[in-house]
């Protein structure tokens, strides 16, 4: 039968839930490229067609009222069932011709990448693949301006305006050459004294850079050579030209062949998170072989638990689930 005019379009419904989400009209608003003005218009529109007051208006925001809660909740599950439509229709139009165009940050697109794809090629489903690498400010944009489906990055802080999830982790790592003095200390280097050391250095606007600077709240003295890899970086510190921070990852091989030199750190917090961004709906990655490179990074730096003797095979327990931000 048909839906009652009472039954809000698709659209009005995303934006009720992404002022529940922020607490703002104004945020849900630039959410949805509109002017609170705007946003504030099409839910009072909304509230006219339902026949109650959804939204409470308040000094310090806007929240649910009685109603609005229930009414919530069911507009949650519509606009869940319609991105699930949306998945579908997008594997239905790229059957047979599925591509992923992909960007990442050159230590992802270097040691990390590469497995994942081939993890990905194997269980098929993906039929071309193009890989951009470079610095993750770059990466960022290019998943703004839709040059790229799915964008792999490093840092510290999630960025504000693209839907993420965190897919491993890596930490940053100070590192010398064997000759260098700091190769025989015994004492680590304070983060005060390092935050005064010229270093070798990534570009600006790199993942590796940003993560130090932000640790150390400075950008430092000017670097002894600013370069635009980490294997230019890694082998300028190998030639004795100076200290670096590079990430584990891409030095793990010249540390344990003692080409490179680790250094201890002491008040400072070198940990970071890589993280797969995009356009889009929190939590769902586009549909096709950016979710499923997702799903297989994600599953990588969390593998399955090795069952305990006892343990009940193939059963899983029943859990509840609470929402993600």
């Amino acid at each position: 039968m048909p839906l009652s005019p009472h039954v809000p379009e698709l659209g009005a419904l995303e934006l009720l839930l992404d002022v529940v989400a922020t607490g703002s009209i104004g945020a849900a608003g630039r959410r949805h490229g509109v002017t609170q003005q705007a946003a504030s218009a099409r839910l009072r529109t909304l509230e006219r067609q339902v026949g109650f007051a959804v939204l409470e208006r308040r000094a310090r925001g806007t929240r649910l009222t009685e109603a609005g809660t229930a009414f919530a909740a069911w507009a949650a599950r519509v606009v869940e069932a319609a991105a699930d439509l949306d998945t579908g229709l997008t594997a239905l139009r790229h059957r047979g011709s599925a591509r992923l165009r992909l960007a990442a940050s050159m230590t992802v697109a270097e040691h990390l990448v590469p497995g994942w794809l081939a993890a990905l090629r194997a269980h098929g489903g993906v039929e071309q693949i193009t890989l951009t690498a470079t610095n993750s400010a770059a990466v960022a944009d290019l998943v703004r301006a839709g040059v790229v489906d799915l964008g792999l990055v490093e840092g510290p802080d999630p960025l504000a305006d693209l839907s993420q999830v965190v897919v491993g982790t890596d930490d940053l790592v100070l590192v010398v050459a064997p000759d260098h003095p700091w190769a025989r200390r015994r004492r680590p280097v304070a983060a005060a004294l390092l935050a005064r050391t010229p270093l070798v250095t990534r570009e600006v606007g790199s993942g590796t850079r940003t993560a130090l600077e932000q640790a150390l709240g400075t950008p430092g003295p000017a670097p002894v050579l600013e370069l635009s890899t980490a294997t230019a970086v890694r082998e300028s510190v190998r030639a004795g030209l100076g200290p670096a921070v590079l990430p584990r990852l891409a030095v793990a091989g010249d540390l344990r062949d003692g080409r490179l030199v680790p250094v201890g750190l002491t008040g400072v917090d070198l940990g970071r998170r890589l993280r797969a961004v995009w356009v889009g709906p929190t939590g769902r990655p586009p549909a096709g072989p950016a979710r499923d490179l997702v799903a297989t990074a994600t599953a990588r730096a969390h593998p399955p638990e090795p069952r305990r003797k006892g343990d009940a095979g193939g059963v899983t327990p029943r859990c509840s689930s609470s929402p993600h931000h």
